[in-house]
């Protein structure tokens, strides 16, 4: 994960409290505003967004969970794609349906 968000924030922090001073708390100051320290205020609302971001994002386009049973032939061939199978899958599907939509109908 180097490079990430976290380890870059990750270094800051470490960098910061490596920079502080022997005496212990950091006395800001009030020149440069960068090196003000956070309000609690300002400390649980970033605590909020954080909270926010997490987890899976929402998707734009919905999809909906069920169960189908396909036969071996056809799962092997797009398992044997490799990662991503089931999105190509439906990706196949939907071009199928918008192709052939009356061809799909006769099968019945």
């Amino acid at each position: 994960m180097s490079g990430s968000k976290m380890t870059t924030q990750r270094k800051t922090v470490l960098e910061a409290l490596n920079k502080a001073p022997p005496a212990g708390d950091y006395v800001w100051d009030g020149k440069d505003e960068d090196d003000r320290p956070l309000s609690r205020e300002e400390m649980q609302k970033g605590a909020e967004e954080y909270r926010k971001k997490r987890g899976r994002p929402v998707s734009t386009s919905r999809k909906e969970q069920v169960s189908v049973r396909y036969s071996p032939e056809v799962l092997s061939y797009f398992r044997s794609t490799g990662e991503g199978w089931q999105t190509r899958m439906d990706a196949a599907l939907q071009l199928l349906v918008k192709k052939h939509p009356s061809w799909l109908k006769k099968l019945g």
